[in-house]
């Protein structure tokens, strides 16, 4: 699962080695906090997927990683198995629409958002604890 971590001007998805490999991608992502329009919790983040990997990869129901490129816009996706994700919709930004990640921190992102939170980035656990 991913690590998330929030400052008072960014949210930084750090991926592991593993989630780079699958996701075809070298760094991680930084999205301004400015360009989050919603977060949503879900219990099935592979409804939330549109469009098709590229680059990425996708196996059904067990691992969803990589850019999904549709008509609406790009969307950043790492998702394993069926469990607890969130769904974070981004206006702005210059490379992605959306990203639909699996976390068990999702509640915490969401409560970490309202808070005013330092400048040295934390894991939103973290900041909630």
């Amino acid at each position: 699962m991913v690590t998330l971590l929030l400052d008072s001007t960014q949210l930084e998805v750090v991926l592991s080695p593993t989630e780079r490999a699958l996701s075809f991608r070298k760094n991680n992502i930084v999205v301004p906090r400015e360009h989050i329009d919603r977060v949503q919790l879900t219990d099935d983040a592979w409804t939330w997927l549109r469009g098709v990997p590229n680059p990425g990869i996708n196996l059904p129901v067990a691992v969803g990683a990589g850019t999904w490129k549709s008509a609406s816009g790009n969307d950043f996706v790492i998702i394993r198995g069926r469990k607890p994700s969130v769904v974070v919709d981004l206006t702005g930004h210059d490379e992605f629409e959306r990203l639909v990640l699996t976390t068990k921190h999702g509640v915490a992102l969401l409560k970490a958002l309202r808070l005013d939170v330092a400048s040295e980035p934390e894991d939103v656990a973290d900041i909630v604890a």
